[in-house]
């Protein structure tokens, strides 16, 4: 993906939360100038992975196979004595129609809330001992429903909803063209997308970058690299 491309959806990120009424914590807004002056203070944003998140899963096309995520609050994986939350959460802006790919996660359980805007269109199926879709029903947790549904169910979310998703349940999720950009909320066990994704099939989870203009708003990639 161009920087270009990354500032520009930043940019309208931003816009959307402001129509949302949704305010991101204050190094949402830093500047790569104001970033390069932090101090050790600010460690734990570097190493919790904070901050913007943009992937186009190497489709090239983002509007279509794409997502941002702006990390609010996470633990580590790795060092629990420095940072012992148990607990992550993120705010993700999906289009219409655009799609994040089948994957599951292998230690993190989600809640997946539609916080404002357009209609949330999940599809789940559960896994099978070999990571393969399996033709089983779905056990599925909707906002204290617990119910079953068909493998490759699609659950519509609409303003307020919410679906929890278990580790090792494959799902993957778009915006309901003709409703709206969705505002989503995720409320996480601790998130480490560097080695907790399970892709159906092969993608790629972080983009590759063409400098053609400066950062405007870093991604948490961007941070960690001045560590």
């Amino acid at each position: 993906m161009k920087r270009s491309e990354l500032n520009a959806i930043i940019e309208e990120a931003i816009v959307f939360l402001d129509r949302q009424n949704f305010k991101l914590p204050p190094f949402g807004y830093w500047t790569m100038e104001e970033w390069v002056s932090l101090n050790e203070e600010y460690r734990e944003i570097r190493d919790n992975m904070l901050g913007w998140d943009i992937t186009d899963f190497g489709s090239g096309d983002y509007r279509k196979t794409g997502l941002l995520m702006f990390t609010i609050r996470n633990g580590s994986f790795t060092d629990k004595v420095a940072y012992p939350k148990p607990y992550a959460e993120k705010i993700l802006i999906v289009g219409e129609g655009q799609i994040t790919p089948y994957h599951f996660h292998w230690k993190k359980m989600e809640d997946i809330i539609n916080r404002g805007g357009g209609n949330l269109l999940v599809k789940v199926y559960n896994s099978t001992p070999q990571e393969e879709k399996s033709i089983d029903p779905v056990v599925v947790s909707v906002d204290g429903r617990r119910y079953t549904v068909p493998a490759g169910s699609v659950i519509r979310l609409t303003t307020g909803e919410s679906i929890t998703l278990p580790c090792g349940q494959y799902h993957k999720f778009w915006g309901e063209v003709g409703m709206g950009t969705v505002l989503v909320g995720e409320v996480s066990c601790v998130n480490d997308d560097t080695v907790d994704n399970r892709f159906f099939e092969p993608v790629g989870r972080f983009p590759t970058i063409e400098a053609d203009v400066p950062i405007r708003y870093p991604l948490f990639s961007d941070v960690k690299e001045m560590t």
